[in-house]
């Protein structure tokens, strides 16, 4: 897996000395994206920092906060986190959870970017993310803006895994011996993308197999 060509074509690198923040889950993508750009950060000489939102929505999000900063201690990457009742919020609000859970993880990553001085902020976003959000907008009604999906760069945020199929993502951890952790609430019906991937995919699957 080679990032660097589609990192290049959109500016995605931070200039030498600088700093890139990952947004990390401990889920798949998000420790693929890290240990990668952790690699290319010695070799590129810039610093690789990890920032976990911990969204106090499951029994198992604890364990999923340990595994992140146990994960960075391996990376020798500092790791910046901070925890939210969502749920609570979005009531408190009145936004839907999903919504809530999206605003509360961006705005602590812009402002832990701002506090350690990061040109860049990498989540891992990727060519399946891009197709659901697409088909999400589309249902939702969306104009020409919508269905171009999630851009690779906006602001500072970045994604240098959009153009990276799940499989490759899943064959990186493999040769690589990386763990990872399962947000059991990825099963749940009551989110929509969740619906879609499930539900949704499959059945466009039979109309339409892959070559």
């Amino acid at each position: 897996m080679d990032l660097r060509p589609f990192m290049e074509r959109w500016g995605m690198l931070p200039p030498s000395g600088g700093t890139m923040l990952v947004a990390v889950s401990g889920g798949r993508d998000s420790v693929c994206l890290l240990h990668y750009l952790a690699s290319l950060g010695r070799r590129r000489g810039f610093a690789v920092a990890a920032a976990h939102y911990n969204h106090l929505m499951r029994p198992t999000a604890g364990r999923d906060e340990a595994f992140v900063a146990g994960l960075c201690r391996e990376l020798s990457v500092p790791l910046y986190v901070e925890r939210g009742d969502v749920r609570a919020i979005a009531r408190q609000e009145g936004w839907g959870v999903e919504e809530a859970g999206r605003r509360l993880r961006y705005d602590f990553l812009e402002r832990t970017a701002d506090a350690i001085g990061a040109s860049r902020i990498a989540t891992a976003h990727h060519l399946s993310d891009q197709a659901e959000t697409v088909v999400l907008n589309l249902l939702r009604g969306t104009g020409p803006e919508g269905l171009a999906g999630i851009p690779p760069v906006r602001g500072r945020l970045i994604r240098p895994l959009l153009q990276t199929p799940r499989q490759e993502i899943e064959a990186y951890l493999t040769a690589h011996g990386l763990g990872h952790v399962e947000d059991e609430t990825n099963n749940s019906m009551d989110f929509t993308r969740n619906r879609l991937r499930q539900e949704v995919w499959p059945l466009l699957a039979q109309l339409h197999p892959a070559p």
